[in-house]
C-alpha cells in the first residue's frame, strides 16, 4: 500500500502532485499497490479538493490530526492566512509524506518533507517497486543502533 499524505485543499502544488499520481494509478495496480492519499482537512473540503482537481481514481482520507501526523513522523505547519491558491490554510496541517507499507504491515519506505517542494516523483516510484519485487530487494535502513 502506498500512503500519501497532501497539506489539503489550500495547496497548488498538491494538486498537480496528486494529479500526476492520479495518471498513474493504474500502473500502481498492476504492481499490485493499493494508493490512499490522505490530508488533515475535513470530509468537506477532502471531497472538494477530489472534485476541483479531477481525482476520481484516488481513494482520498482525510482528518488526520496533528498529533497522528507526529507519529507518522510528518511535520506540521500553522496556518499562514490564505495560499498562493487564495484558500485559507488550515490552523494546523502535515506537510507532504509518502510511505510504502508491505502486505504484512511493516513498513518498506518512507520520505517525509518539511515543506511543499521536490516530492519523490510517482515515475521514480513505480520504477523503484518494479525492481524491488523483481529483485526481492530488501528493506533498508534498518539497523537501530
Amino acid at each position: 500500500t502506498l500512503i500519501v499524505v497532501y497539506r489539503g485543499l489550500h495547496c497548488p502544488i498538491c494538486s498537480h502532485y496528486l494529479a500526476d499520481l492520479s495518471e498513474k494509478i493504474d500502473s500502481f495496480a498492476n504492481l499490485g499497490v493499493n494508493v490512499l492519499v490522505l490530508s488533515g482537512d475535513d470530509q468537506t473540503r477532502a471531497e472538494q479538493a477530489k472534485a476541483d482537481w479531477k481525482l476520481d481514481k484516488l481513494d482520498i482520507g482525510f482528518g488526520l490530526t496533528p498529533d497522528k501526523a507526529r507519529e507518522w513522523g510528518l511535520y506540521v505547519s500553522s496556518s499562514r492566512g490564505k495560499s498562493s491558491a487564495g484558500m485559507n490554510e488550515p490552523e494546523r496541517f502535515p506537510e507532504p509524506g509518502l510511505f510504502l507499507v508491505r502486505p504484512d504491515h511493516t513498513l518498506y519506505f518512507a520520505s517525509v518533507q518539511t515543506m511543499p517542494f521536490a516530492r519523490p516523483v510517482f515515475k521514480d516510484i513505480l520504477q523503484a517497486i518494479a525492481f524491488v519485487i523483481e529483485k526481492d530487494y530488501p528493506a533498508r535502513g534498518e539497523v537501530s543502533h
